[in-house]
């Protein structure tokens, strides 16, 4: 039997699918299209700021739904309330803090330059042969002082201020070498400075209100030189541990060196507080009508010279042995 030939092959048929497929198709991106030369990009970013706010959807895409929170009017009126609230605290703060200090008059006691705190610390220590020890006066009048930058005489708070927290830290460093640091040291350390301090302001105070002394700047005076025995202190406190090897300042080296910081030390008050408790020569060449008579006078300076001398000598005598021992 013969097979049948076709001139053509029967056309083939393909499955049709019956789901529909849910692939996503894929596309290219989109060409990058150059921008025209007119516009002059540089490629500052305070142009691309600004391309950015005319294309808000650039914006958004870049820092999407924090774009324009500093637009928000909510986050305007936070900041400010924030400034407002702030403004009104410094101003309390202010108003209240000079109710209690001069703040511009304590400024003045920070006044100072390197040159002057070299110079200083030097006539603390050496003040044998120091001249004059007046105050020179501002160029303006009145009781008026030169600042402690200008005038080697005037009384600082820096050097005070330093000394203090020098001996605090030092008193620590020195029960650390010995192996008897403990946290409190610090503490009890600063409570005995303070305590020296302020039993010497309230016995100053009460001394030159019985002698019925006042000065503008008294007590801001009063304490800047309450604070330079601590030169003297750490001084006598730093070389005695050296030289002694750590045996503290009770040897012959210690005692040398204490008697000849308090020496120091109550010489440069002697000379120093002249003007602030012996200050009558100066009112009475300023107003020659209100001076006191000549036998009161001179027995009112009397009583402030035996008060300086005690203070300077006696006092400070006491004061500096606790703080050298402590």
């Amino acid at each position: 039997m013969q097979r049948q030939t076709y001139g053509q092959s029967p056309p083939l048929h393909h499955p049709v699918p019956q789901h529909v497929s849910t692939v996503p198709q894929l596309r290219s991106p989109p060409p990058l299209t150059s921008q025209p030369q007119s516009q002059g990009y540089d490629g500052s970013p305070y142009q691309q700021q600004h391309q950015a706010q005319g294309q808000p959807g650039i914006a958004g895409n870049m820092f999407g739904q924090y774009g324009n929170f500093i637009n928000d009017p909510t986050a305007q009126l936070a900041s400010q309330f924030g400034q407002t609230a702030l403004r009104q605290g410094q101003d309390y703060l202010e108003r209240n803090v000079n109710r209690l200090v001069n703040v511009s008059a304590l400024k003045h006691y920070f006044t100072v330059t390197n040159s002057y705190v070299i110079n200083k610390l030097f006539l603390v220590l050496f003040p044998w042969r120091h001249k004059p020890w007046t105050r020179r006066q501002a160029s303006g009048g009145g009781n008026g002082f030169l600042p402690p930058r200008d005038d080697i005489n005037s009384p600082d708070m820096y050097i005070p201020v330093m000394s203090v927290v020098t001996y605090i830290f030092l008193r620590s460093l020195i029960a650390g070498l010995q192996g008897k640091f403990q946290p409190e040291i610090f503490g009890n350390t600063a409570l005995t400075a303070l305590g020296v301090v302020i039993i010497e302001l309230l016995g100053l105070k009460a001394g030159t209100y019985i002698l019925n002394i006042s000065n503008q700047s008294q007590l801001l005076d009063l304490i800047a030189y309450s604070g330079y025995k601590f030169v003297g202190v750490i001084v006598t406190i730093s070389i005695s541990e050296i030289v002694s090897g750590g045996k503290g300042t009770g040897g012959w080296v210690g005692w040398t060196l204490f008697i000849y910081t308090f020496l120091a030390n109550s010489l440069f008050l002697m000379r120093s507080l002249k003007y602030v408790l012996l200050p009558e020569n100066n009112e009475a060449s300023r107003d020659p009508m209100q001076s006191m008579h000549p036998l009161e006078s001179r027995a009112n300076k009397s009583k402030r010279t035996k008060f300086l001398f005690i203070y300077s000598y006696i006092v400070q005598l006491f004061l500096m042995w606790i703080l050298t021992r402590a």
